[in-house]
């Protein structure tokens, strides 16, 4: 049985890239997103939750964040939770609704930040090439037990190494735009 799986080979790029855009998402620009609170986990009902699961989460300005508590008793909490997740973000409480204005980024921390992003990309490159190294050793080990021809292996190894360039670059590229954002602000 074959061992190297092209379309397997393409899903875990993929993955890394997507990971990456994800990491790349959770970090502030200056401009309000509502995927900054991603990371936010609240202790609740005795049990740690998402804060999606215990509020609404929106953007209603630019540069402030809006979050509307379901249950009045989990305000506390919920306030709690977005302090504890480092954020860099002040909660002011109004009813069953927190309001967090962005602070404006500095010039150190926007570049901070950028260097963050780009450390973020090198991690998805590396994962990126983990993924190639498996793909040559499964076609190399595949050409030894002659499931394969030595000419296919090449072709096979040409074809990892076009996907290989390909998500590098959607990397950078993500990287990149989200450098150019935190800087432009």
């Amino acid at each position: 049985m074959a061992k190297y799986d092209k379309a397997d080979i393409e899903r875990r790029m993929k993955g890394a890239v997507e990971s990456l855009k994800g990491d790349l998402s959770g970090l502030r620009t200056g401009r309000a997103n509502t995927s900054l609170l991603d990371p936010v986990v609240v202790e609740v009902y005795g049990s740690m939750m998402p804060l999606s699961q215990v509020a609404t989460v929106s953007a209603p300005e630019p540069r402030m964040l809006s979050v509307q508590v379901w249950d009045k008793a989990n305000v506390s909490a919920v306030e709690k939770g977005i302090a504890k997740a480092n954020l860099g973000l002040n909660p002011i409480q109004d009813g069953q609704n927190i309001r967090l204005p962005m602070p404006d980024l500095t010039e150190e921390r926007r570049k901070d930040l950028a260097k963050v992003a780009g450390e973020y990309g090198e991690k998805a490159k590396i994962a990126i090439r983990n993924v190639r190294r498996d793909g040559m050793e499964a076609l190399k080990e595949d050409e030894k037990k002659k499931e394969i021809s030595e000419d296919d292996q090449k072709r096979s190894e040409g074809d990892v190494q076009k996907l290989t360039d390909t998500h590098v670059t959607l990397a950078e590229e993500a990287v990149a735009k989200k450098q150019q954002e935190i800087m432009s602000q």
